[in-house]
């Protein structure tokens, strides 16, 4: 990588970032935890079973409908840990702040932190805040970390994922992506797409509880990259491909009507309160009926399933029974969507 230069897309959650993590991170920093790239590391002390995970937000703008920077730090990250079946627990904060910002802007994101984190069921035990010159930050940077508890038989990984399984998602796609770019750039959609910005633990423990420990093989919540990036990543899987059915999918009319505008195909946008699962095929109705009980998955459905036949493929169903490849994300759709 030594003749090439880092590009917006490389955030994109597409290719290139996944050949960013292959070719440059996990050659480096080589750990088989890592390596599993899952969101969370799965982690064993005596006794008990940790997840671990870490994540920076540098949303542009801070406040967009249905959300801010500091309701998009908590949940993101943990809804990161939600993934690998953890109940969430703890949080630490960094603040990279840009001098010259409002104290009052401040407060009112780290309000939005605090409602959020009561939300999740979660507490703030760490921070940092560092101030930088202005034309440093934007306004402001957050990272943040945590750290959650796992208990059960239940056991996430990417490569539990298996021909005969059926994919679900707990409600429509694209709304972050879209609501982020609609506030950056001032467009006068009505209604505005709105950002599904949610902390997604108690839908995981309803999902997890009402099927048996194994029959759920892997979450994941399709951010930068959207459900196209979350779906090619599984189908990269020894012997697996992905069949999709495009009107099974559920997108919001306010959302179809923007990305047809744009020119946006919505399996490449952003969620920040939505879930995939993969799951065995003798619990998917199971599954499907505690993901719809619950406020958070109201919207669900099953979308597909996982095929032996075309492996690494990720195979898409029109309405009118044309098919077409569903490829991973290959550009930067919107940066700093999160």
């Amino acid at each position: 990588m030594s003749d090439d230069v880092i590009l917006l897309a490389h955030g994109s959650g597409g290719l290139l970032t996944h050949r960013l993590i292959s070719d440059l991170f996990l050659r480096h920093f080589a750990d088989p935890v890592l390596a599993a790239q899952q969101d969370a590391a799965v982690l064993e002390s005596p006794g008990e079973r940790l997840a671990f995970t870490t994540d920076a937000f540098v949303v542009s703008p801070l406040f967009f409908p249905g959300g801010d920077i500091g309701r998009l730090a908590v949940c993101g990250t943990v809804n990161d840990l939600a993934m690998s079946g953890a109940t969430p627990r703890y949080l630490s904060a960094a603040f990279i702040i840009e001098e010259g910002l409002a104290l009052g802007v401040l407060e009112r994101i780290v309000t939005a932190m605090a409602e959020a984190a009561r939300e999740a069921g979660v507490a703030i035990v760490a921070g940092d805040t560092k101030v930088v010159g202005r034309g440093g930050a934007d306004g402001l940077y957050i990272t943040t970390a945590g750290v959650g508890s796992l208990s059960g038989g239940h056991a996430l990984r990417t490569d539990a994922i298996a021909p005969g399984d059926r994919l679900l998602v707990s409600g429509p796609v694209g709304d972050h992506g879209l609501a982020v770019m609609a506030a950056r750039e001032g467009l006068p959609f009505h209604p505005a797409p709105v950002s599904d910005c949610a902390p997604l633990g108690g839908l995981v423990a309803a999902l997890l509880g009402a099927c048996p420990p194994g029959d759920v093989h892997a979450l994941r919540d399709p951010t930068r990259g959207g459900l196209a990036a979350v779906v090619n990543e599984w189908a990269s899987g020894e012997g697996v491909g992905i069949d999709l059915m495009e009107d099974a999918i559920p997108v919001r009319e306010e959302v179809r009507a923007a990305c047809e505008m744009l020119g946006i195909d919505p399996l490449h946008a952003a969620c920040e309160g939505c879930l995939v699962a993969a799951v065995a095929p003798g619990s998917a109705e199971r599954a499907l009926r505690a993901l719809q009980g619950h406020p958070l998955g109201a919207g669900a459905a099953v979308i597909g399933g996982v095929t032996a036949d075309h492996p690494g493929r990720v195979v898409l169903t029109t309405p009118l029974g044309a098919h077409r490849l569903l490829e991973m994300p290959t550009g930067e759709l919107l940066p700093r969507i999160c």
